[in-house]
């Protein structure tokens, strides 16, 4: 029951504690407002060589000889001769270039805090207590510099008296810088393979000229259509000559 009973009294505690810091939060009245400076935009071109690509993974030669390995992220687009394409679409060989434009905008953040309450308790220059329109009272840190308005009138720390409707604004001013980034890639295809050395011949084909026909073999006999004279002219010098050998025995 004891244990109960703090944790009950824990619970109530640290309730009303947020109770309190909402409602003290709800007595401040904040205006937050952003105000941008004149941009200014770089533009900065790298280019290189596709070396290998395989799935997401890019292997590229720079202009300076570095090789670079660069993980695509999916839906990532280049243009390559006219052509919108993605990393399935490249090929060793194609030229890209990246050109990144790097946007920075100045800007400011104002942040305006406004409170207003009657003085319950001052001790210039450090602190006041006011209290709120719901009359529960808030302690605030006096900021260096700062002024109450009193009626219409800009007064110190050190001019507040408990009984005093004042309202005091708190600016401040937080400069930033935004920087964005816009990469845009293009590119060509890999160049066409180079014609051969002109000093290497170049084979073309040709049509083998047809073998000419065999010559047929002569006849082993005069053909019966031949003329018979030749034959008998020889009868007849076999003939003279035997006569002139048969004068010269006798």
């Amino acid at each position: 029951m004891k244990n109960n009973g703090k944790l009950m009294g824990t619970l109530l505690a640290v309730g009303l504690f947020l109770a309190f810091t909402a409602s003290m939060m709800a007595q401040v009245k904040t205006e937050t407002a952003t105000t941008a400076g004149a941009a200014s935009k770089v533009a900065k071109v790298v280019r290189g060589e596709v070396v290998y690509v395989s799935g997401n993974d890019l292997v590229v030669k720079m202009e300076d000889g570095e090789i670079r390995h660069v993980t695509v992220p999916a839906g990532a687009t280049a243009t390559v001769d006219g052509k919108t394409i993605t990393v399935e679409d490249l090929k060793p060989g194609m030229k890209l270039e990246k050109t990144i434009v790097t946007t920075t905008t100045p800007k400011t953040i104002t942040e305006v805090k406004t409170v207003t309450g009657t003085v319950f308790h001052v001790s210039p220059p450090t602190t006041v207590i006011l209290t709120m329109e719901n009359n529960q009272n808030q302690q605030f840190k006096i900021p260096k510099g700062q002024k109450f308005n009193v009626d219409g009138r800009m007064v110190d720390a050190f001019e507040l008296r408990k009984g005093m409707k004042v309202s005091a604004t708190k600016v401040v001013e937080t400069p930033i810088t935004e920087v964005t980034e816009r990469a845009r890639v293009s590119g060509t295809g890999p160049p066409p393979p180079p014609p051969p050395p002109v000093d290497l011949p170049i084979l073309i084909a040709e049509t083998a000229p047809a073998p000419a026909p065999a010559a047929e073999p002569a006849p082993a006999e005069l053909p019966t259509t031949a003329s018979p004279l030749p034959l008998l002219g020889l009868l007849g010098v076999l003939s003279m000559a035997g006569g002139l050998g048969l004068g010269k025995i006798r």
